[in-house]
């Protein structure tokens, strides 16, 4: 945090999401801890680097500089600045429709996932329990003895010779 504490385009901060800036955290989409997040403060991205000192410095010297965003448009290229502009051209209520309808979408996917993974865990529980019952049947069905008198079959084979 030292080496960019006056930085012109950078912030490296923390933020406890357990104490004060829960708020922010949520707000921010902060899922785990400890999560490292980068880009514009109004649409932060998730850095997924290595967590090292020289692999963080790496990052932000190839990374942490003025970018294309609403207040650098002139950064953009042609698709970014025409997506920027439409968004612009709506009023309030339109803009807070359409950032609803997207913030659906994230909440339907991640419940679409939790449900698929709920499903995948009892599919395993169950596979697990046949597993189970299934080897505890070959054991009561006698394969250890069996295994016992082929050794000793073998051994006493090998003794005749």
């Amino acid at each position: 945090m030292d080496i960019y504490k006056d930085h012109a385009t950078a912030l490296v901060a923390d933020v406890d999401c357990t104490a004060e800036g829960k708020d922010l955290c949520s707000a921010m989409g902060v899922q785990g801890y400890p999560s490292i997040k980068y880009g514009d403060p109004s649409d932060l991205q998730d850095y997924k680097g290595g967590r090292d000192f020289e692999s963080l410095k790496t990052f932000a010297e190839n990374n942490l500089k003025p970018m294309c965003s609403v207040s650098n448009i002139d950064l953009c290229d042609d698709v970014k600045k025409a997506q920027i502009e439409k968004y612009q051209s709506l009023d309030a209520d339109s803009l807070s429709i359409a950032i609803e309808a997207e913030e659906n979408k994230l909440k339907e996917a991640e419940e679409t996932f939790k449900a698929e993974v709920s499903k995948l865990q009892s599919t395993y529980e169950k596979l697990m329990k046949e597993k189970d019952e299934k080897m505890e049947a070959v054991k009561q069905s006698g394969l250890g003895l069996m295994k016992s008198v082929k050794a000793t079959k073998a051994k006493a084979g090998n003794d005749e010779l």
